[in-house]
């Protein structure tokens, strides 16, 4: 299963999650139906096919978790070192200009750490840290809020141009006469 911020169970929701197959487990033992125990731990019974697969396999203790699907390579602990590298910036480690890339990043773990990580697992680590592309550091200090503020009200708008409002036969799908 897939989270939209890249992260996985917490540690609480985990355990709630083992409960739930420990109860299925000692169900199973009693002969439950699989219906009944989807039904009333409100599962699928696809899931509790492959629970009553692991209890057959490995009895209860088969249905306790594994623990996370897969630890960072590098744990936060470990990324305060790099992290304060990056705050030097990329010219202190030989690149000419001021972007830090992933591949640049990935180079830069691989040197301290000697550690191969994936253009996908460093993205993940520097988000996980607070690190995007989206958002500049600071801004310019040569920007004018105000300038800026009042070219948004009155330029955009002629660049832009007038907002079209649809009136009844307005639509591109319907041809005048014809109904």
């Amino acid at each position: 299963m897939r989270y939209a911020e890249g992260g996985g169970l917490t540690a609480e929701r985990r355990a709630a999650r083992e409960a739930l197959r420990l109860e299925a487990g000692e169900r199973f033992a009693r002969g439950g139906r699989t219906s009944d125990i989807a039904k009333d731990l409100r599962v699928s019974e696809r899931s509790v096919e492959r629970r009553r697969h692991d209890w057959r396999e490995g009895g209860m203790a088969g249905l306790k978790s594994k623990g996370p699907a897969k630890l960072p390579k590098l744990s936060d602990e470990r990324f305060a070192s790099p992290e304060e590298e990056l705050a030097t910036g990329p010219a202190a480690h030989g690149w000419e200009d001021q972007w830090w890339t992933p591949e640049r990043v990935r180079t830069l773990i691989g040197r301290q750490f000697q550690i191969n990580c994936s253009i996908a697992g460093v993205r993940r680590l520097l988000h996980r840290h607070g690190w995007s592309w989206q958002s500049p550091a600071r801004r310019a200090p040569e920007r004018d809020e105000h300038a800026v503020e009042l070219w948004k009200k009155d330029v955009w708008p002629q660049v832009e141009g007038p907002r079209r409002h649809s009136t009844p036969g307005s639509s591109s799908r319907t041809r005048p006469g014809s109904r």
